[in-house]
């Protein structure tokens, strides 16, 4: 099947599942997730949709979210975005299947139970989450995103060009791809602020005019607070709080200025009351807390070493459940401005590392359930590649104990590397969004790139081998293996009670 048929069938498969395309409110994507809008949720068909052979979980949050995988989501979210308006031009959708219909292919009663139980869990975290505090968060998060594609591929020109720099090869090229590199990141400035006014409901080109002032060349000629200001002085957070400030003085403009007169005086008092406290405040204090952020990652690392390592690993996962990683995107974004590339993530991503061992401990001590077996088989290669989503909701999360000791396996990974960062040996990524695997194209040090790799990988070795082994010892109790350890498929027939082998019934 040709790939833009598989994409679009994908997408067909979904969109009965999820209400139709009269059910759908907005689409969106992310690097792994379809992210959709929904008028009702309960026309969704969770389980069926888990058994679509793209579709690696679900997530349900502040909008419906498949996972699709890094790629794939990019190909068939605007196959998705076709069959909405085309149904949307013909008519009604087709109703859909009813919520916990038997589906080919669907799971096996023990890991229908776990998902049950994710799904639970996915609920009232999503309930905990929806505080004014972390809902601001998310909200941060948004203008961040969107920008994460081209992080990525400028982060990984940036390591081609850095790798044939080192070598003396193609120097004709190098500066070419230097300029590829490096232009995204000498206006991210901008983009940050376009998307921060379309987030807080402003004129997103003002908000990209306001904080265009900041990579100015020109501002290098004006003094604040007694110095020189630099050009790009502030980052993306003098940017960020630029553009919040211009939606906030645009907002107010419309409320005061007559409509004759709106066109003209609002985008030209936005601007200029934006601006001016943008070159006389907050350049110079966005700048001294990115600053800041530089030179408390690097103390953290190079005196807490293992240690800040360990922390920063382990409780990553617990992180995410409670919506605060979302804090760290910034900080990201900062680091790779500064220093060019950030040496957090890589810490970070051994959290993935921990859940792998922990899935592949649970494959093994549970040799008779197959259903679960088959789950974890089928979610492994999505999370060796930093997919997380299916193994935590799916496996880990619901059984409770597995999800403690994924978290010690990631904490031992992100000891490792911390220790080599306490060395001197700094290992970085150029972009965010990816992890696991998807990491190797990305990294990124004060070293040479084969040392980087190697430990990197070493820090993703020891997460899947503490991950494994605190799982295969720690991670069940008595009961817990009672439960679980069962077969879950149906009655035996005559034939297995007569002694001749069990065969697995067709589509389970």
């Amino acid at each position: 099947m040709a790939t833009q048929d598989k994409n679009r069938a994908t997408a067909a498969a979904i969109l009965p599942l999820v209400g139709g395309a009269a059910n759908v409110s907005s689409i969106a994507h992310c690097m792994t997730r379809l992210r959709l809008g929904l008028h009702d949720r309960s026309l969704v068909d969770d389980e069926a949709l888990k058994a679509v052979p793209a579709v690696m979980g679900v997530v349900e949050d502040d909008t419906y979210q498949i996972v699709l995988g890094p790629g794939t989501v990019a190909r068939v979210t605007p196959e998705f975005e076709r069959l909405v308006a085309e149904a949307g031009a013909s008519g009604p959708a087709a109703a859909p299947p009813p919520a916990g219909s038997p589906s080919p292919g669907s799971p096996a009663a023990s890991a229908k139970e776990l998902a049950d139980r994710g799904a639970a869990m996915k609920a009232a975290r999503k309930a905990k989450n929806a505080t004014p505090f972390k809902l601001f968060l998310r909200r941060i998060a948004n203008i961040f995103v969107p920008l994460i594609p081209a992080l990525i591929g400028c982060g990984i020109i940036a390591g081609l060009n850095g790798l044939l720099v080192n070598l003396g090869w193609l120097t004709s090229v190098t500066p070419a791809l230097a300029a590829m590199a490096s232009g995204f990141m000498a206006l991210i400035a901008v983009f940050v602020g376009f998307n921060t006014a379309k987030e807080f409901g402003g004129t997103p080109i003002l908000g990209g005019a306001v904080a265009a002032i900041i990579v100015f060349p020109g501002v290098a000629n004006i003094d604040a607070f007694g110095q020189k200001l630099s050009p790009g002085q502030g980052g993306v957070l003098g940017a960020l709080g630029a553009a919040a400030l211009a939606v906030y003085v645009e907002k107010w403009c419309r409320r005061w200025v007559p409509e004759a007169l709106d066109v003209l005086v609002t985008p030209t008092l936005t601007v200029l009351i934006s601006g001016l406290v943008t070159i006389f405040g907050l350049m110079y204090v966005a700048g001294e807390i990115s600053t800041a952020i530089g030179t408390f990652a690097d103390w953290l690392l190079s005196h807490g070493g293992a240690g800040a390592g360990f922390v920063l690993g382990g409780l990553f996962l617990p992180l995410v459940m409670l919506g605060l990683h979302q804090a760290l995107i910034p900080i990201h974004t900062t680091l790779i401005e500064q220093q060019g590339y950030t040496v957090l993530l890589p810490i970070l991503a051994m959290a993935g590392a921990g859940q792998v061992g922990a899935a592949v401990a649970v494959y093994f001590r549970l040799p008779r359930n197959e259903s679960i077996r088959r789950t974890i088989k089928s979610a492994l290669p999505a999370g060796l590649l930093g997919v997380g989503e299916p193994l935590i909701y799916g496996v880990s999360l619901p059984l409770g104990r597995p999800f403690v000791t994924a978290c010690v396996g990631g904490a031992f990974g992100g000891g490792f590397i911390g220790l080599f960062n306490q060395l001197g040996d700094k290992v970085g990524s150029t972009a965010i969004g990816p992890s696991g695997w998807a990491l190797f194209p990305l990294l990124d040090g004060n070293r040479g790139l084969g040392t980087t790799i190697a430990i990197y990988a070493g820090g993703l070795l020891v997460g899947y081998l503490t991950g494994f082994l605190a799982t295969y010892f720690f991670g069940f109790g008595k009961d817990l293996l009672a439960e679980f350890d069962v077969s879950r498929e149906p009655a035996a027939s005559p034939a297995t009670a007569t002694g001749a082998p069990e065969k697995e019934p067709a589509g389970v």
